[in-house]
């Protein structure tokens, strides 16, 4: 439990994958890897046609990247090892056979945003505010960014990565084009969710995969360009800049 958890439960046609871990739903290299399989796994299973990605309680949706394996980075090989796992992600999510639509409950921040961005159709509660507070640790969204970019576009993206200390809300990244739409409560999010992953389940798999390719046309580089993202990531944490503001937030 101390590393988190991802499970997977099937309704009809319908899975729905839920994280967890106790430090605010952040995802230490182990857990990120567990959601890869899933999704990979889910993928090609012919008894699916859509993916709820979610995480667990009513806080926060992901607090992006663990700091105890920030901080325990000693080397450039780790460092770009570490991030590579959000690079993993954002590839597994994009080249899923099947749609993968979120469900925001909270908070979100970071490599968080990062998951909320590789969705397909994202929902969220009016608590689902948004902060990319790389900058201010002296790292930048780097992996993530094309992901973003793709969804709220160059000047949303440098607001919301300049302005690092600074929480947006759902009703903005809703403007924006990261959520879809915003709910009052999470019960009614839930309500409409459900509704509409029935009605996803239900139409033909093959026009649903090629809509998915071709929601994603102009991604095909992103294995190289996210490595190489990665790679930049990890040589920026390893700066004093960086230990010490990690070292502050923790």
């Amino acid at each position: 439990m101390s590393n988190g958890t991802v499970l997977t439960s099937i309704r009809g046609k319908i899975a729905t994958v839920t994280f967890f871990h106790p430090a605010s739903n952040s995802f230490p290299t182990d857990l990120l890897n567990r959601l890869i399989e899933n999704i990979d796994r889910l993928s090609i299973d012919d008894n699916i046609n859509v993916i709820v990605l979610q995480s667990e309680g009513d806080k926060a949706f992901c607090a992006g990247a663990s700091l105890d394996e920030l901080l325990a980075i000693s080397n450039i090989k780790e460092g770009k090892q570490f991030f590579a796992g959000f690079a993993n992600l954002l590839n597994a999510m994009r080249k899923c056979q099947k749609l993968i639509i979120g469900r925001v409950q909270g908070k979100a921040v970071g490599g968080g945003i990062g998951i909320i961005a590789g969705t397909d159709y994202c929902f969220a509660s009016e608590k689902a505010d948004i902060k990319l507070s790389e900058l201010s640790i002296g790292i930048g969204p780097f992996v993530i960014e094309p992901a973003i970019k793709r969804k709220i576009g160059v000047a949303a993206l440098s607001k919301l990565t300049l302005d690092a200390t600074d929480w947006h809300t759902a009703y903005w990244a809703k403007e924006k084009g990261l959520f879809s739409r915003v709910f009052e409560t999470t019960r009614d999010m839930d309500e409409y969710v459900s509704l509409l992953t029935e009605k996803l389940a239900g139409y033909n798999p093959e026009a649903l995969l090629e809509m998915k390719k071709a929601l994603w046309q102009g991604t095909e580089n992103w294995d190289e360009l996210l490595s190489e993202r990665a790679a930049i990531s990890g040589k920026l944490v390893l700066s004093d800049f960086t230990k010490n503001a990690l070292q502050k937030l923790k």
